[in-house]
């Protein structure tokens, strides 16, 4: 495929979220947040294995798979992106092709990953947790089913940027931990933020942390702000609604 036709089927596939590098076509140039991702993955590319040769990789919200590639380049034996976007896919397997890239992608909701009846060994979910209308099921269907050695997780976050120390208990008519900023907080969004109608909840950093750590991972690294790096311990025993017990049917 010549430069020119590249460059057809990036404006037909457009817009795009991620700025892919197609053999010298950009396919989003002129980004808000710049070269992004990869000027974002500059921040923690270091804290992953650079070198996965044997390991499988799931890429959850994969877009136009950016990270999918970048795993794949560090030799993974396996990488598979899902999303729940079909534009994002056809972007994603658009890219794959021009970059020969052997990337696995599929169209799949992140509640019914048990689908996959798969564990990985490194699993990606960044930038999806706060699109999420239930964010918490969604990271116990991950330590359940999923996650096998390592978890990347970004979300964004708003509010303080402390975390304070959360007691083990607090009485009924005690209120002051409501009213401590530092402590596990999450917002809903009701409407509309950043005029995007996909974001529903957004927490500060204590309550991703909090999160995590009820999900039954353990935090490992903060490279950067709103992503941490985790592994699963304990025996990935969670309470899950019936209905998601063995996968999510919709």
């Amino acid at each position: 495929m010549s430069e020119r036709q590249t460059q057809q089927r990036v404006n037909q596939l457009g817009p795009w979220f991620h700025n892919l590098s197609l053999h010298g076509v950009s396919t989003a140039p002129t980004h808000y947040l710049g070269d992004f991702p990869s000027n974002f993955f500059r921040f923690f590319a270091d804290t992953l294995p650079s070198d996965l040769s044997g390991w499988s990789v799931l890429d959850i919200g994969c877009n136009a798979g950016f990270y999918s590639f970048e795993l794949k380049r560090r030799g993974a034996a396996r990488v598979l992106g899902i999303d729940s976007d079909a534009k994002c896919l056809a972007q994603a397997r658009f890219a794959a092709t021009v970059l020969n890239q052997d990337v696995e992608f599929k169209e799949i909701s992140v509640y019914d990953v048990a689908d996959l009846d798969d564990r990985f060994d490194l699993v990606l979910f960044m930038g999806v947790f706060y699109h999420l209308r239930h964010p918490l099921l969604a990271l116990d269907l991950l330590r359940k089913f999923c996650v096998g050695r390592l978890l990347v997780f970004q979300t964004m976050q708003r509010g303080s940027d402390e975390v304070g120390i959360v007691k083990d208990d607090y009485e009924f008519a005690d209120a002051t931990p409501f009213h401590q900023p530092d402590l596990p907080r999450m917002q809903f969004i009701e409407a509309s933020y950043a005029h995007d109608m996909s974001n529903w909840w957004i927490p500060n950093r204590a309550a991703s942390e909090a999160m995590l750590r009820a999900a039954g991972f353990e935090i490992v690294a903060h490279p950067v702000s709103e992503v941490y790096l985790c592994r699963p311990v304990g025996d990935g025993t969670v309470d899950l609604p019936r209905a998601f017990a063995g996968g999510a049917r919709g």
